[in-house]
């Protein structure tokens, strides 16, 4: 029996106390759900299909320049307008879709820094209008971090808005503890090593202010990690900690649980197998993966072109006959399928190393 049947899920979208019987189980069973950064329908559609293929659950998330790519380059992004349409439509779109696909999907939006918070405000927004006609909300789950503050407002401003996403029963991620790298216009390149690493009495503060308003929130913790890709040895990850933290919760707690907390990973990419199975073994139930994916989708666009740039210098002429068509090679439907076949095969192998898949 399979995790739909023992929840009692729904394919598709997924919110409240299903989102909590999920990452519960994943908590609880070793595994984690990779998140899925989505700019465009057809990464939504990779995502999906590596998901229904490797028979597991899958967080498909929008970033603030993804959101407003999704909407379109074209459109201005003053007032995070953009980024607001985009994130939407993005929702929309796979809440008609994922059914299809027959997994349950978690719809969330990621790194949202305090000068993005009118971002966050307009989801929100759209989250009770559509709370108030359907009694759930747009989205699953929001991400809030305002890791680069003092860590008293960081801590206050998430119990507000936990407290305003509480009633419409939404997950809400934070982050204490900077994750270095760049991602999405985020620089943190230069911070100094030791705001990489969460101290333990951080992640208790954030449970005693969060835990009595809602239990619907988890915390990504710095052990250390560091958006984008570079070369082996250059990023030293503890995930080790997460384990420390979560004892150190337990016993002021006075808990049987060992794994109080719901932890995120960030700055997945390029980390080994090793390291994800020892952070998901302290609670991590959600690794978010970014820059393997948008190689992967590459790899499948590169490969084609290379490989059949004879056919794709002109529209009609090639290596078959000067008065050859060569539409089967450039229509869209062609070549960008090819950059989903990749970008579903990574998602197929993470969900492999994170042990989510074959839960379903």
């Amino acid at each position: 029996m399979g995790l739909i049947e023992k929840l009692n899920l729904k394919p598709g979208v997924i919110y409240g106390e299903d989102v909590l019987k999920l990452l519960t189980y994943a908590r609880e069973n070793g595994f984690a759900l990779p998140a899925i950064n989505t700019t465009s329908s057809s990464t939504v559609v990779a995502a999906l299909e590596a998901a229904r293929e490797a028979k597991s659950p899958i967080i498909l998330q929008v970033s603030n320049g993804g959101a407003a790519f999704f909407a379109g380059k074209g459109i201005s992004n003053e007032g995070q307008a953009a980024s607001i349409a985009g994130s939407i439509a993005a929702a929309h779109y796979i809440r008609a879709i994922a059914p299809t696909y027959g997994v349950p999907v978690i719809i969330h939006s990621d790194h949202c820094a305090k000068k993005l918070l009118p971002w966050l405000d307009g989801m929100l927004d759209a989250d009770e209008a559509f709370f108030r006609e359907h009694q759930t909300p747009l989205f699953s789950s929001h991400m809030i971090d305002l890791s680069e503050e003092p860590v008293q407002y960081n801590i206050e401003t998430t119990a507000k808005y936990l407290k305003r996403s509480a009633p419409l029963k939404l997950w809400l991620e934070m982050e204490i503890g900077i994750t270095g790298g760049e991602e999405d216009g985020q620089n943190n390149e230069d911070v100094a090593n030791n705001l990489l690493y969460t101290q333990p009495e951080d992640i208790w503060a954030i449970y005693q202010a969060l835990s009595p308003i809602s239990p619907l929130f988890s915390i990504a913790a710095g052990f250390g990690n560091v958006h984008g890709v570079y070369q082996p040895g250059n990023v030293r990850l503890h995930p080790e900690l997460l384990g420390k933290h979560q004892q150190y919760v337990a016993e002021k707690l006075s808990s049987k649980n060992p794994k109080p907390v719901y932890f995120v990973m960030h700055g997945g990419s390029g980390s080994s197998k090793e390291e994800f199975r020892t952070a998901i073994s302290h609670g991590v139930v959600k690794v978010n993966l970014d820059t393997d994916l948008q190689w992967a989708y590459l790899v499948g666009h590169r490969d084609f072109i290379t490989k059949n740039i004879e056919y794709l210098k002109t529209q009609v002429g090639n290596p078959d006959g000067p008065h050859k068509p060569n539409k089967k090679f450039y229509d869209p439907r062609v070549w960008v399928r090819e950059g989903e076949k990749t970008m579903k095969a990574r998602i197929i192998e993470a969900l492999q190393d994170f042990n989510a898949a074959g839960t379903l």
